[in-house]
């Protein structure tokens, strides 16, 4: 029980108080970012915050990789303002109530969906997330943070730019909090930076009486985080066939986005920390916890990159920082919310600020003339399409497609051939590169069907056949040596070839001729007959 839960696992050196006090900056930092997520679709700030914190606890507790920290996010949010659109359309008059308990079921089935991905060892399709894109995701990521922190400059009753003295107010004690972020570490680390600058710009407008925004001025009018442990609220929609089909789509999109997001997260922690998660129990640990964020009034979420990167940069390594932080968010909530909500926005904003300049990969700038320009086009597609539209899975999607289609159009010319006659007379073509869809056009150019002798041999030796593609191309050549009487020999054949070959045969016909009078050194259980 105890490895498992990994909180107080003695077989690692665990530093209990940087986990602590890590995980209530981790804590701080989740307030206004719950706040500002639930009020995208439009929901009660509770909503958010309920949310985190049940992402926050059961992910840490259960999940695939000590130190990161999940949440209420933007990016599972602005997929429930498509659902609410659809309800509004198909049910005219619909309350706000009702549209809640849609997204409460929407958000368990996408959790069910998650669990069913870890379960199926799935995770693992992560890796062919190409770096380029991780390159893009990050940078595009940093942007939004970056990007996010811009309204808390302007007023939120006329929409301008704060006025000048309020502007200096805000931006000098943003820039404070993002000095002592980066100057205290270089003097001790025995206390998280982020913390130490929350607290001392608190510390100064509470006590100097600086009129300055505050957390509670980004919630709405009459609006308040204070709230009891998060009530149950069983989804009730109609248990019909046309509910479920309205419903499913959008709990895949909040499926896919939230795994998307939040294996790439661990993935990043993982290269920062040096050490490896385990991407199928976070698929679990992830539908868990959206499972029960469905029933007990959250609006469901995943991974948090800036958050797990204040949680990693203070020094947690272990699974108590995240458990602290998701408790202490409950502690806000009940207990703490007027002095939570007199925090200034101006340290949170400083602090939103410097997790996006660590998180922007500044090293991608020099390897713009060391990569491939195809890589370098994709890593900027993705930073746009991540900072453009905030949709992160369909910017990671886009930049592994292009990266495919970029590598097979490569790998598609690399095909080629090198030919000699043989002592015996044979014509052989020795095949350079694989054979797949990409490379068969020029692949048939590679032969002098009318001029080669009676017997041709075609190695694999250096080449494999790949996909179907391969076998209909392999097919046509011999089909075409056949009919001008010549014999097709395939030499060098991978068994995992040989069988592609075999499988296809009660589907298309293979065409290799084997002339038993003509011997070649040539093992026969790679020839396939002709088929007749």
């Amino acid at each position: 029980m105890k490895k498992f839960f990994n909180i107080f696992d003695f077989s690692q050196k665990v530093d209990y108080k940087i986990e602590i006090l890590s995980g209530l900056t981790v804590a701080l930092a989740l307030v206004p970012e719950a706040i500002a997520f639930a009020l995208i679709p439009g929901f009660s700030p509770l909503t958010g915050l309920y949310a985190a914190f049940i992402l926050c606890l059961v992910t840490a507790v259960f999940g695939g990789r000590p130190g990161m920290i999940s949440g209420a996010t933007g990016a599972v949010a602005v997929v429930f303002i498509g659902l609410i659109v659809k309800l509004k359309d198909v049910f005219p008059g619909i309350t706000p109530d009702q549209i809640l308990h849609y997204v409460f079921a929407t958000v368990v089935f996408a959790g069910l969906i998650q669990i069913a991905v870890g379960f199926l060892r799935l995770g693992k399709f992560i890796r062919l997330v190409p770096h380029p894109v991780m390159f893009g995701f990050v940078n595009g990521l940093a942007i939004i943070i970056f990007m996010a922190q811009f309204p808390n400059f302007y007023d939120k009753e006329t929409g301008s730019l704060l006025s000048n003295g309020p502007m200096m107010i805000m931006l000098g004690l943003t820039v404070l909090t993002m000095f002592i972020i980066w100057g205290l570490p270089k003097l001790t680390k025995a206390i998280p930076s982020s913390l130490v600058a929350i607290l001392v710009v608190s510390c100064i407008v509470i006590f100097g009486g600086i009129e300055t925004m505050t957390v509670a001025d980004t919630m709405a009018e009459g609006e308040s985080i204070k709230g009891g442990f998060p009530p149950l609220s069983i989804p009730n929609i109609p248990l019909t066939l046309e509910s479920l089909l309205l419903i499913l789509p959008y709990s895949a999109i909040v499926a896919g986005v939230g795994l998307i997001e939040s294996l790439l997260t661990l993935n990043i922690i993982d290269e920062i920390t040096d050490s490896r998660g385990s991407g199928n129990k976070e698929c679990v640990a992830q539908g868990t916890a959206n499972v029960l964020s469905g029933f007990l009034s959250g609006m469901g979420g995943c991974a948090m990159i800036g958050q797990s990167l204040i949680n990693t940069s203070s020094g947690a390594k272990a699974r108590l920082s995240g458990i602290t932080a998701a408790v202490m968010l409950l502690v806000f909530i009940m207990f703490g919310s007027d002095l939570i909500e007199q925090l200034p926005m101006a340290a949170l904003v400083g602090l939103m600020f410097m997790v996006a300049i660590g998180t922007f990969e500044w090293a991608s700038f020099k390897t713009f003339r060391r990569m491939p320009t195809s890589d370098v086009v994709v890593m900027i597609l993705v930073t746009l399409i991540t900072a453009i539209t905030h949709n992160l899975a369909v910017a990671v999607i886009l930049g592994v497609i292009i990266s495919a289609l970029a590598y097979s159009w490569e790998n598609a010319k690399r095909i080629r051939a090198r030919k000699h006659i043989g002592a015996n007379g044979a014509k052989y073509y020795e095949l350079y590169g694989p054979l797949f869809f990409g490379s068969t056009a020029l692949f048939a150019t590679k032969f002098d069907i009318q001029n080669d002798p009676q017997n041709v041999v075609i190695d694999f030796k250096e080449s494999r056949i790949a996909d179907m593609s391969a076998i209909e191309a392999v097919n046509k050549i011999t089909e075409r040596y056949a009919k001008v009487g010549k014999q097709v020999h395939l030499k060098h054949l991978s068994k995992d070839c040989v069988k592609l070959l075999s499988n296809a045969a009660a589907i298309i016909d293979v065409n290799v001729v084997e002339d038993p009078k003509y011997k070649l050194p040539i093992d026969s259980s790679l020839l396939l007959a002709n088929k007749k």
